[in-house]
């Protein structure tokens, strides 16, 4: 097993990676490569798109998703329509055992699939789940069935502006700079149908942050739930590059800690191994330099309710990132599984969520520093039939 002493000094380690002289291997650690998607849509001019659904689809697959499992796939195998569906092979089974969290995900890439088309002068007209809502999960049938129609009253939304540079940002916060309640007000607008509420006070935030960090606690020791999380890591370039989905461990400490075999997988799943420790107390940064919280609730839980909390948890991001704040979900004490039911509780008690309304989205806020944007599947591989 590695020592503590070897451990640290190695995770200290950017300067001995340096020291080694492959400092010019450190550099070439960026999966570059796993981002063009971005750089794709960037490029795609609204007003020239031979296929406007390629403009559309191109923004639409940056939307934010649970352990970006890109669960989205188009068949575009008629003129002008889009048929969505889930795909089945990235289900969460462990954390998320109903497919609400992926259903919101999915929620997600239709509101920005619906902002990029405005963007072309075309309105969205969207109907969800044509065959009916699958229960108790997400299977072939479609999610929606959306038509393209051109419209020359649509208005584009301003929110879209931020599309490029909304990222979940998984960073430490800035614990000198406190978030105003004053500027989360305004984000709750962002809404169309959902519930938005904030805690910013001093006692609450310290009160979400410990009952956040427990629930994680649960998740990371709960072996099944944390297995789900490490065999859906990618660890370094040739990984995340390979597999543009999933939990990127990115750089080139992360890469350097992993050929010195000090990222074993399985080590990662024990409890009482120096990886595990050290992961936790990395991960504990997180909820230790959370500044404030945003929720999101929906009256009902239906599939359609599910699907219009994606859609307005994406326009609260985006509006989050207009507004110069970062956010990172804290979903954990959300999820719906044995080992989480009493945080669950806890974590509706503590917000005052009625027993009428589902909590779907909990999210950390704060002032963190710029970072890159998430790996990403080509779009060609996200449509099944053109």
């Amino acid at each position: 097993m590695t020592s503590r002493r070897k451990f640290m000094t190695i995770l200290g380690g950017g300067v001995i990676l340096a020291a080694g002289g492959i400092g010019g291997w450190a550099t070439s650690r960026d999966p570059a490569g796993a981002r063009k998607p971005w750089e794709t849509a960037k490029a795609l001019d609204a007003g020239a798109s031979g296929d406007l659904r390629i403009f559309a689809l191109s923004h639409a697959i940056l939307a934010p998703n649970p352990h970006n499992r890109q669960p989205w796939l188009a068949d575009l195998s008629t003129p002008g329509e889009i048929t969505l569906h889930f795909d089945t092979t990235r289900r969460l089974p462990e954390t998320d055992p109903y497919d609400r969290q992926l259903t919101i995900g999915l929620g997600c890439f239709v509101e920005l699939l619906t902002m990029a088309a405005a963007e072309t002068g075309y309105r969205a007209e969207v109907r969800l789940f044509p065959e009916g809502e699958p229960q108790p999960l997400l299977n072939e049938r479609p999610v929606a069935h959306i038509r393209l129609i051109a419209d020359s009253t649509v208005e584009r939304d301003p929110l879209f502006a931020q599309v490029f540079a909304r990222h979940t940002n998984r960073e430490a916060y800035d614990t000198a700079r406190p978030v105003a309640a004053a500027t989360l007000d305004p984000i709750a607008a962002a809404a169309r149908t959902a519930r938005i509420d904030h805690a910013t006070g001093t006692e609450e935030v310290a009160a979400l942050r410990a009952l956040s960090w427990e629930a994680m606690e649960i998740e990371l020791r709960t072996y099944r739930t944390m297995k789900e999380s490490v065999d859906l890591m990618r660890i370094g370039k040739a990984e995340i590059e390979a597999n543009p989905d999933g939990i990127s461990l990115v750089g080139p400490l992360n890469e350097g800690l992993d050929l010195l075999g000090l990222m074993d997988r399985q080590a990662m799943l024990d409890p009482g191994s120096m990886v595990f420790t050290e992961g936790m107390k990395a991960q504990k940064v997180q909820f230790d330099t959370a500044m404030g919280f945003l929720w999101l609730t929906t009256p009902a839980n239906s599939r359609a309710d599910q699907i219009a909390a994606g859609r307005d948890y994406v326009r609260m991001h985006l509006a989050v990132t207009e507004a110069g704040l970062a956010l990172q979900p804290f979903s954990q004490a959300l999820q719906e599984y044995e080992e989480m039911a009493g945080k669950y509780a806890d974590m509706r008690t503590a917000l005052r969520i009625s027993d009428n309304e589902t909590l779907q989205m909990f999210v950390r806020l704060g002032y963190g520093p710029g970072i890159r944007p998430a790996p990403r599947w080509p779009l060609t591989t996200r449509i099944r039939s053109a």
